[in-house]
């Protein structure tokens, strides 16, 4: 028992390693951003984080849901005064600009106090309670600081990628019945308030996630939690921005593109062309669907619900639906956009994922499969988008049932019934019986973390 105790204690500290090189290479990532962005004229991430502590944010919740994390260290009296005044400094932005017909937006005074909270539990407080308070707020900066270096390389996509790829993924996407194009329609059919309810679950996917993360974060740190896997997915997803530039059929085949889209068709007519090539575009339209991160993020916050109780579990699948449905009807992302999304959220989840179960072959044969089938998707999509396209009987079933596969040795490996075949296959049964799940607290207790003892139960 005590061996099985101190291997689980042992395995949920992870690798060191695999942090303190994180750490390096974000910080070589921000450098390399700060430098490119003055090189191409516009502000980088730093600088841009630096004016909200005065000027008009340009994405007030996501400031907001920084201090949300940064709280979840400090006691309820703290949080308190902490959130009272950070309302009070939000409310006196948004009354001057207000009075001097500014834009009218909010998320300074959540800056103004994490920064602050940041500074005075790292001089004022002591041991246990610093380090607790730290990791709350070091999450919150971290989280929106990636958002800042996320505007800015989507910026760097725009004027390093002259020609995009759209032609190839929307060959490629006939394989599945060109989705985007009748979802499109679908949604321009479901008028004023379907529009209204997609679009904001599309653009607020930030108030998604911290509602999820609160709910894990509610009595302490857990041994993993949605915010790590977003910000995982947040710093590698656009790498392939750069590999794959795709701007969406908005753009390249429809209003949004203006002069530079192929035509003016999307979403009524659908189009087949099996001469497909790169299309020069703007330099200011973000080549950011190849994969879908809004899909990636979408179906993280899903896998993240599963364990919580009913209400949450059907937030987060009402929160995915909605949030694929918007990437396709708006024009935004491609049918195979969102497989290789999917394919790539899994992926990073299965390495992020049960750290208490260390690294054995049942993960590592999810990191090189999901590797390995997002290559070749890349590839296919890219080299094989007309044989996708002109035997769609065969190549839509396959990339489905590629997808389907990636899935389910997902849900064996972290979801399937103990006991079953499926979670032998999995390994889930050779997990030590006393090993702590994904939802098991670290460090706090309830009474540390600001619940009575009553409450500590799940």
């Amino acid at each position: 028992m005590l061996a099985n105790r101190t291997s689980a204690i042992s395995a949920e500290k992870g690798p060191r390693w695999l942090l303190i090189a994180l750490v390096f290479v974000s910080a070589g990532v921000l450098v390399g951003i700060e430098v490119a962005a003055h090189n191409f004229g516009f502000r980088g991430p730093t600088v841009n984080l630096l004016s909200e502590l005065a000027f008009a944010p340009k994405r007030g919740p996501v400031l907001w849901a920084g201090l949300a994390l940064a709280m979840v260290g400090l006691m309820p009296r703290e949080r308190l005064i902490c959130l009272s005044t950070a309302v009070a400094v939000d409310l006196a932005f948004f009354l001057g600009r207000m009075s001097e017909g500014g834009r009218l937006t909010f998320g300074n005074g959540a800056l103004v106090v994490l920064l602050g909270l940041g500074l005075w539990v790292s001089f004022r407080w002591e041991r246990d309670r610093r380090i607790d308070a730290l990791k709350g707020v070091t999450l919150g900066l971290v989280l929106i600081m990636a958002t800042k270096m996320s505007d800015a390389w989507l910026h760097l996509t725009a004027v390093t990628q002259p020609t995009v790829l759209d032609e190839y993924v929307q060959t490629a996407d006939h394989s599945l019945g060109d989705p985007a194009w009748w979802v499109g329609r679908l949604v321009d059919a479901s008028g004023f308030l379907g529009h209204r309810v997609l679009e904001t679950v599309y653009i607020e996917l930030p108030i998604g996630a911290i509602i999820i993360a609160l709910y894990q974060l509610r009595k302490g740190w857990p041994s993993h939690h949605l915010v790590r896997t977003f910000l995982a997915i947040g710093m590698i997803g656009p790498i392939f921005y750069m590999l794959f530039p795709v701007v969406g059929p908005v753009f390249a085949f429809g209003g949004a593109g203006k002069s530079w889209a192929v035509a003016d068709v999307w979403p009524s007519i659908g189009s087949l062309d099996l001469t497909p090539g790169a299309i020069a575009f703007d330099n200011f339209t973000p080549r950011n669907c190849m994969p879908s991160l809004h899909t990636a993020w979408a179906v993280a916050i899903f896998v993240h619900s599963r364990q919580g109780p009913r209400w949450l579990r059907v937030f987060g699948t009402f929160w995915m639906v909605c949030t694929l449905t918007a990437t396709l009807g708006f024009g935004y992302h491609y049918g195979v956009d969102l497989i290789a999304g999917v394919v790539f959220s899994l992926t990073i989840e299965s390495a992020l994922r049960g750290p208490e179960r260390g690294w054995g072959w049942f993960r590592w044969r999810l990191i090189i499969s999901g590797s390995l089938v997002m290559a070749g998707l890349l590839l296919s999509f890219r080299y094989l988008s007309v044989p996708l396209a002109t035997v769609p009987e065969v190549s839509g079933p396959l990339l489905l049932v590629v997808l389907a596969g990636v899935v389910t040795a997902f849900y064996a490996t972290f979801f399937a019934r103990p006991g079953t075949a499926m979670a032998a296959w999995g390994q889930r049964d050779a997990q030590p019986a006393t090993t702590v799940n994904a939802w098991a607290h670290e460090r706090l207790t309830p009474t540390d973390a600001g619940w009575p003892a009553g409450e500590a139960s799940s």
